[in-house]
């Protein structure tokens, strides 16, 4: 996959792959974003259900501007259309790392999902960060640092993406608290979305746990920000998986600069989420989330896929 840096390079981009007549999918917040280059056509409703009509507008490729959402967008689109996608991240969610993606309702609720995207390109700009509200900047950063943690001890793990874990972490952990202090400051916005980076390329190279199985149910239930949640279920996983992989917990613990779980915490804390209950969700539900998360793919690649009956727990510590 080409990756760039800066906004500039996204011309050159799209000249090595041949696209000349890319579809842009970008929501009503970034849809008149000054592009150093000129889509074919725009895609304005992020989410969408509306797969195949994109489609019909895709051109000979697709270009993500945006975060999770517009970029699993993106990937529906990609992988459907046979077309390859660019993304340009604004957030930290590393979405452009994986082929697969999920599918939402304009409501935000989770409809389905697949695989199969064409991952071609990615274009990092630091600037578009600048403007990221609080809560996205600290739950889409907890996402990625989910990625890290869960790469760490995730089946399959490896030795190249354990690196990148532990770099994603290392700059995630010293950068984020800064980039809260100054939301504006280009230097740690940059740092952070590298931080995120190195998280995405983990994620590519080694999946989901636990810790995204229960985030994954639980906002895609009710339409809730992906970030929020990895930031409510991390800690709670990695107390569970610190037993079952403590050499991988311990690892992450020393690139965030102590124990994991309190570090963690402490970050998670900057985006001032609260609990699960805070955001509507029923505790009569939580037995049904709890079942739901075990049958997911991310708790069958935990170390140990944990049972409907410590999910409910783990939720239940949380809410």
């Amino acid at each position: 996959m080409i990756v760039r840096w800066g906004l500039a390079e996204a011309p050159g981009v799209l000249a090595e792959l041949g696209v000349e007549r890319p579809l842009l999918v970008a929501s009503g917040r970034w849809h008149a974003q000054k592009l150093p280059f000129e889509p074919a056509t725009r895609w304005r409703e992020v989410p969408s259900q509306r797969i195949d009509e994109a489609v019909a507008q895709a051109g000979d490729g697709v270009v993500a501007l945006g975060g999770g959402s517009a970029i699993d967008l993106g990937k529906a689109i990609s992988a459907h259309g046979g077309v390859p996608l660019v993304s340009i991240p604004t957030t930290y969610s590393g979405a452009e790392w994986t082929d697969y993606f999920g599918v939402r309702d304009p409501n935000r609720r989770m409809t389905g999902g697949g695989g199969g995207a064409s991952l071609a390109g990615v274009v990092y700009e630091p600037e578009l960060t600048l403007t990221l509200p609080r809560a996205e900047t600290v739950g889409t950063a907890l996402n990625a640092l989910a990625h890290c943690a869960e790469a760490l001890y995730v089946r399959g793990h490896n030795p190249q993406a354990d690196e990148h874990a532990l770099t994603g972490a290392r700059l995630i952990a010293e950068h984020l608290p800064r980039v809260v202090e100054a939301p504006t400051d280009p230097g740690e916005r940059t740092k952070l979305l590298e931080g995120a980076m190195h998280a995405g390329m983990a994620l590519g190279g080694s999946m989901l746990a636990l810790g995204h199985a229960m985030a994954q149910v639980v906002g895609g239930t009710y339409g809730l920000p992906h970030g929020a949640m990895n930031a409510l279920t991390l800690p709670a996983a990695l107390r569970f998986n610190r037993e079952l992989a403590p050499d991988a917990v311990a690892r992450l613990g020393d690139a965030l600069g102590g124990d994991a779980v309190a570090r963690v915490k402490e970050l998670a804390a900057l985006g001032e989420f609260g609990r699960l209950r805070d955001f509507g969700v029923p505790e009569a539900d939580l037995s049904a989330l709890a079942r739901a998360a075990a049958g997911r793919a991310g708790n069958q690649a935990n170390p140990r896929p944990a049972t409907a009956g410590e999910i409910e727990e783990l939720l239940r510590s949380i809410w």
